[in-house]
């Protein structure tokens, strides 16, 4: 299917903006309709439901770090039965596994 760049208005704001192609192709694989909000509404929108990935809004959990024993905090309440690692034990962690 071809996709080219379309303008959209902004049920928000009104203002106009380019859902282009690429961005097309990408909702419709996904099952996606149309965005209804330009991207800045979009962010203002997720913000203000405290998502958008950036920790926003998000529960922070107090850990101690299995590996440092340094105080931390996790966006997961810890269950005991699993190591918690603090931000640098963690990636430290991951660097471990990929050689």
């Amino acid at each position: 299917m071809n996709f080219q760049d379309r303008t959209l208005v902004c049920q928000d704001c009104g203002s106009e903006f380019t859902f282009t192609a690429d961005d097309q192709e990408f909702f419709a694989r996904r099952g996606y309709s149309p965005p209804k909000r330009c991207p800045t509404c979009r962010s203002a929108r997720r913000t203000e439901r405290g998502g958008g990935g950036s920790g926003q809004g998000r529960a922070l959990y107090p850990a101690v770090c299995a590996s440092c024993g340094k105080d931390t905090e996790v966006p997961f309440e810890p269950r005991g039965d699993r190591p918690v690692y603090c931000r640098e034990c963690y990636v430290a962690q991951g660097e471990g596994r990929q050689r």
